[in-house]
């Protein structure tokens, strides 16, 4: 297992190595950002008094409007430096552009290759990716990448394609999976019906992307039992951004992402851009550290989350993030209680009939948030509705209303746009 040497120092000295990190960043965004050096300017900031982690708080936050507003105005490089345009999936609004250079992609592959490492892989792993690398998608070539830096073995079948998961799994072996957990019980339903032992395959572990496995405490929530109630594999929760271009991957204690400080400074913030106490949950704000192309200073990811930083046994000292609890952007007040997708998710993955689903939200003309939830059930009887609105009282104290259809229908209705991601939340309030 590699472990960077700066990730093994006390607390104290990650501050100080990345105050000199971050002392490089304001220069080289004074020097060639033009966002950056408007901003600077007009709240009249000197690169030059910003010394320590601290005095972050006297910069504005960036926010994915700014990106969206400004998109070029971001970039540092010449056009003619840019190797590779990679765009967000634009789940809370249109879809910005980055621009990376050579050296971020190098920087892209140390990243997933210290993640990969901290998820106990070596170079006798070999994954099977079933992530796109198409649609300008930053994550799946951040796999690749960092696999073959790695020196891991790679099976690049995409998503979806039960059989073919399975065909490649028996030809060639793979260790482990890269993949959105909620395909797992997929593949699990797949292969009963097929006659297919999947616990005496090859697979002994899973990256999982996109998509909580775990509850704030670390328990695995009634996704991640699912998983492994079923399959007697290890699960790995990573997180990341294209913002970030950075992940924080679990190591084998599943007790949080582990930071990387060599690549990017994190606070956690509330509504009002102040940090929070170690205990109490945040904001996700991010400034990267050695990107070329389209750094990024302050920048709210929308994330919520706990920080923790006790010394892990893995022997790394770094922050480790929590679990996402929800988008700031997609805070639920349904009758009183507020709530966030994931937690909507957790009740719907713990019921036996419901084999997919899409959450919308939307506003009524009160402006009093209504949620619908549609259902995709094989088989249904009278009783299902009761059931699964008895089941949110009892988790969440308010139900939502139902509409039921085939699971065909569902996926249609999840990727008809053509997304590179099955859409899961809709939320209608952005429309008007």
């Amino acid at each position: 297992m590699f472990i960077p040497e700066i990730e093994k120092k006390s607390l104290e000295e990650i501050k100080v190595f990345q105050e000199g990190k971050l002392k490089d960043t304001l220069e080289y965004l004074q020097k060639n950002s033009k966002f950056y050096k408007t901003m600077f300017s007009s709240h009249d900031i000197n690169i030059n008094e910003i010394v320590s982690i601290e005095d972050l708080e006297k910069i504005p936050v960036t926010t994915k409007d700014d990106l969206q507003k400004y998109n070029d105005d971001f970039l540092c490089v010449d056009h003619n430096e840019i190797i590779d345009y990679v765009t967000t999936s634009g789940t809370m609004g249109e879809p910005v552009t980055f621009g990376m250079t050579d050296g971020d992609l190098d920087r892209l592959a140390y990243n997933e290759q210290i993640s990969f490492s901290c998820a106990d892989t070596t170079t006798k792993d070999k994954y099977q990716l079933l992530v796109t690398l198409d649609k300008r998608f930053m994550a799946g070539m951040a796999y690749f990448l960092g696999l073959r830096k790695l020196g891991a073995g790679i099976i690049r079948t995409g998503p979806g394609l039960q059989k073919l998961q399975f065909e490649s799994i028996k030809r060639f072996n793979p260790t482990g999976f890269v993949t959105v957990p909620s395909f797992i019980p997929k593949l699990i339903s797949y292969a009963s019906a097929n006659n297919i032992d999947y616990n005496e395959s090859s697979i002994n572990k899973a990256i999982c992307i996109g998509e909580p496995i775990r509850n704030p405490d670390f328990s695995l929530n009634q996704l991640g039992k699912k998983i492994v109630d079923n399959w007697d594999i290890k699960l790995y929760s990573t997180y990341a951004s294209t913002e970030m271009g950075t992940a924080f991957t679990e190591c084998k204690a599943g007790k949080g992402g582990h930071h990387h400080p060599e690549m990017i400074i994190v606070e956690f913030l509330d509504e009002n851009n102040n940090r929070v106490k170690d205990h109490e949950s945040g904001e996700v704000t991010i400034t990267n550290l050695g990107v070329e192309g389209m750094p990024l200073l302050r920048f709210k990811t929308g994330d919520i989350c706990y920080h923790h930083i006790e010394p892990c046994e893995c022997g790394r000292n770094t922050m480790r993030l929590g679990p996402v609890i929800g988008r700031k952007q997609q805070m639920i007040k349904l009758k009183g209680t507020t709530l966030y997708p994931p937690s909507i998710y957790d009740v719907l993955n713990e019921i036996e009939c419901i084999e997919n689903y899409i959450v919308e939200v939307s506003s009524n003309e009160l402006g009093i948030d209504e949620l619908l939830i549609k259902v995709g059930c094989s088989h249904h009887s009278k009783n299902s509705e009761k059931k699964i609105k008895d089941n949110f009282r009892a988790k969440l104290r308010v139900a939502p209303e139902l509409q039921f259809f085939e699971p065909t229908d569902i996926v249609y209705m999840q990727t008809k746009d053509g997304g590179r991601k099955p859409i899961t939340f809709i939320d209608h309030r952005n429309l008007f």
